[in-house]
């Protein structure tokens, strides 16, 4: 196992850096750079008589535009100056010790700037997973024991009928009949607290906190229901038809301790070993849409910011930790295989 996990952490380094090598190559070539996007916004300052941004006074003069002096400013506020190889290699000598620079737009630490986003996108994440999971597996079991059942047909039209329903089309629907849309005004239309959050009791806090959360978990975790219920549900179906059960029931053992002593570990190898990747993405799994309805400040609409303005090292320092974390979500997959069904060899894996 050590030989393996070793061999994996080495092969990240290439993969880490062709991700990087890749989209650092992109943005060389996408239109409107950060040069192009302050340049637009000088002569919106300038024809709105504003103050300039980032110690660029006087660069741009009206109808003259910029001249090869100021361009060549510009370059070297932005670090263009430099050949593009040694801007890369330089770049990821700095992400390695996690310094990702200041962002084009926010002017401060990308780290810092990712980080005061990650309370929206962990509240996102972490409850749509664990209440995912907390449901569906449950669901799944019950349905695949009572396959066929009115039930079973019920449920699975609800689930698929919740599914065909995009996230933000179901949470502008919340909006309108439980928000003071046409209907009910029961939840806030914003936001993740309430504006006097800190000078609530501490269990006014949380119920503050779980009142505003609702409606955006619940536009987020409709959709995850199909997914992980048939997932569950047909691995258990294919489990109960194996011929350990038909020995099992022979011997006389009752249907609870076939199912949840025989069955249960076995039909729960996918779904569990999907754990790790599924708890780390959570962490970015906010959907911009749902974030943008709800008025929540995330990691989503980050990264979309951030591609639209050209906003490049937010951009690729944002790639870079999300790659890194599904990197090792990755690995900590296929040790929980291992962990869970021992019949598994790391050698069986590595071919």
């Amino acid at each position: 196992m050590l030989n393996y996990i070793l061999k994996r952490l080495l092969l990240m380094i290439p993969t880490l850096f062709g991700v990087m090598l890749v989209t650092f190559i992109v943005t060389q070539f996408v239109p409107g750079g950060p040069v192009e996007q302050l340049i637009n916004e000088l002569k919106h300052q300038q024809h709105m008589g504003e103050a300039s941004v980032g110690g660029t006074t006087g660069l741009y003069r009206g109808a003259k535009g910029l001249d090869e002096e100021q361009l060549e400013q510009l370059n070297t506020l932005y670090g263009f100056d430099q050949p593009a190889y040694q801007r890369f290699l330089t770049m990821m000598g700095n992400y390695l010790t996690f310094n990702f620079g200041d962002s084009y737009i926010h002017h401060q630490s990308v780290l810092d700037l990712i980080i005061s986003k990650l309370p929206v996108s962990l509240t996102l994440g972490l409850w749509t997973f664990f209440l995912t999971y907390l449901i569906c597996i449950p669901l799944g079991i019950t349905k695949a024991v009572r396959d066929g059942s009115r039930f079973d047909v019920i449920t699975s039209t609800v689930i698929l009928f919740g599914y065909a329903i995009p996230n933000f089309v179901l949470g502008i629907l919340l909006i309108v009949l439980f928000s003071g849309g046409s209907f009910w005004d029961i939840f806030p239309l914003r936001g993740l607290v309430s504006d006097n959050w800190h000078e609530l009791a501490w269990h006014q806090q949380i119920l503050d906190y779980l009142w505003h959360i609702t409606l955006p978990i619940i536009s987020l975790m409709v959709g995850n229901f199909a997914v992980m219920t048939m997932l569950t549900k047909n691995s258990f179906i294919e489990e109960i038809r194996k011929q350990y059960v038909l020995t099992a029931r022979a011997k006389g053992l009752s249907d609870n301790v076939i199912l949840y002593k025989h069955i249960f570990r076995n039909a729960m190898i996918p779904l569990a070993t999907s754990f790790p990747a599924a708890f780390i993405a959570a962490f970015f799994a906010g959907s911009l849409l749902v974030e943008t309805i709800f008025s929540l400040d995330g990691l989503g609409l980050l990264s979309y910011e951030s591609v639209i303005k050209r906003d490049y090292p937010v951009v690729l320092g944002s790639l870079y930790i999300f790659t890194l974390l599904g990197l090792f979500a990755k690995l900590l997959a296929d040790i929980s295989y291992v962990l869970i069904d021992p019949r598994i060899q790391f050698e069986s894996i590595n071919q």
